[in-house]
């Protein structure tokens, strides 16, 4: 598979959008079974490894409990953030285009995915541990999976629209936003670099982004409409311009309404 594509007018690479398909094919397949196999969990959680007995015995802890969150919690990452690293696994593609080796490229990208997707699946053990301890505390309801209407839901919505102002949520955010000057100063070379890379591409996502999948505990961590907005939210705040102040504005939101939630 030729990847090199034509030369622009500053001898860079230029990449057809079917090369650039091609290059992506590896996290697109990946995003997209991960969809599918999230919407069978969410159509049916008893698919959920451990979920059964957790709904009958939700103050009980057991590993298999821990390793079915765990699944779920890394497929929806999975699902939800790949999409949002497109602009970066593009402009990676980009920039080792002119390798000669066939499919040096295409692999050299799906372990700079990969890398990202271990970043957020680290994220995801936390995540694992912090709802079946909640669950456990009987603050989260293992029916609904959310936390009961209250003073927690409403800190919750606090706590997340305060991240937002925050030194390190905008400098995770900046890193996120300039794909280029990421890849500059991150550059390693070869496949365990490309993985390097992404996993460092993802701490930073996950520096920028995990206070909002607090949210999901709020709204229900299968919440199908919440997930998509989320992950759309994600999108925007690394591909709008200003989105600095868009992240400010949510975050001002949240604050008022987890004000409001604490007042009602």
């Amino acid at each position: 598979m030729p990847v090199s594509g034509d030369m622009n007018s500053g001898g860079r690479a230029r990449l057809t959008p079917p090369q650039l398909a091609l290059l992506l094919g590896g996290p697109i397949a990946v995003a997209l079974a991960s969809w599918v196999y999230l919407g069978i969990m969410i159509d049916d959680m008893s698919t959920i490894p451990g979920m059964s007995s957790m709904m009958m015995n939700p103050q009980t802890f057991d590993l298999l409990r821990f390793a079915g969150l765990f699944l779920m919690w890394a497929v929806m990452m999975a699902a939800m953030m790949l999409p949002t690293a497109v602009p970066m696994l593009m402009a990676y593609a980009r920039m080792r285009s002119t390798e000669t080796r066939r499919g040096a490229v295409w692999l050299s990208v799906s372990y700079f995915a990969g890398g990202y997707v271990l970043a957020w699946s680290t994220f995801s053990l936390a995540a694992a541990g912090i709802q079946l301890a909640l669950t456990s505390a009987a603050v989260l309801s293992p029916m609904m999976m959310k936390v009961m209407p209250g003073p927690v839901a409403a800190g919750v919505l606090i706590f997340v629209g305060a991240y937002q102002f925050t030194p390190l949520k905008q400098s995770c955010l900046r890193q996120c936003r300039t794909p280029i000057a990421f890849l500059m100063t991150q550059w390693r070379n070869g496949d365990f670099g490309a993985l390097m890379m992404g996993w460092r591409h993802g701490l930073f996502c996950v520096g920028c982004c995990w206070a909002l999948m607090a949210l999901l505990l709020v709204a229900g961590v299968m919440n199908t409409v919440w997930i998509i907005v989320i992950t759309l939210y994600v999108l925007i705040e690394k591909v709008v311009p200003n989105s600095q102040a868009i992240s400010r504005l949510v975050g001002a939101g949240l604050i008022g309404l987890g004000l409001w939630t604490l007042a009602t």
